[in-house]
């Protein structure tokens, strides 16, 4: 039986992005990202399966627009090989897309970066900009709770 965990940031889980970011961006001369460009560790979040980190993203959310947020800087680890690895990815982002309901958002962007990532998020239900590789969502819960406040039907 797996036990799978999906958590905010811990001691050493930046450490280890950067480790995941040299592996899968080092052969495009692309740094690890600076911790000071990414949020608290509670907006930074982890999928692990069973005790070992399979990847993390993170949520960023507009301070002058706090209803719109970014969720970005998807990293998995090179070494997790599992067959569930792309189902796991999934539910990082749909872990990710219920904490932002709790801060209020209602559109979620993203930029997918590759063809794999693109799939997932539009097999989760996002919608596909015309633009290669970017995603957004609305988060329909919070929404309808908008309508339902200004008297709108959903």
């Amino acid at each position: 039986m797996s036990n799978i965990v999906f958590r905010s940031f811990k001691e050493g889980d930046y450490e280890t992005c950067c480790e995941w970011w040299k592996w899968w961006w080092g052969k495009f001369g692309a740094e690890p990202i600076r911790r000071a460009f990414l949020p608290k560790d509670e907006r930074c979040y982890v999928i692990e399966k069973n005790g070992t980190p399979v990847a993390c993203t993170f949520l960023i959310l507009a301070y002058d627009i706090p209803c719109v947020a970014w969720t970005t800087y998807l990293v998995s680890n090179p070494k997790y090989k599992e067959k569930d690895r792309r189902h796991l990815i999934g539910m990082l982002i749909k872990g990710v897309e219920e904490q932002a309901e709790k801060y209020g958002v209602l559109q979620l962007f993203t930029v997918c970066g590759t063809t794999h990532m693109s799939d997932i998020h539009r097999d989760l239900g996002w919608d596909m900009s015309p633009v290669k590789h970017e995603a957004f969502t609305y988060l329909t819960n919070n929404l309808k709770k908008i309508d339902k406040n200004y008297g709108k039907k959903s």
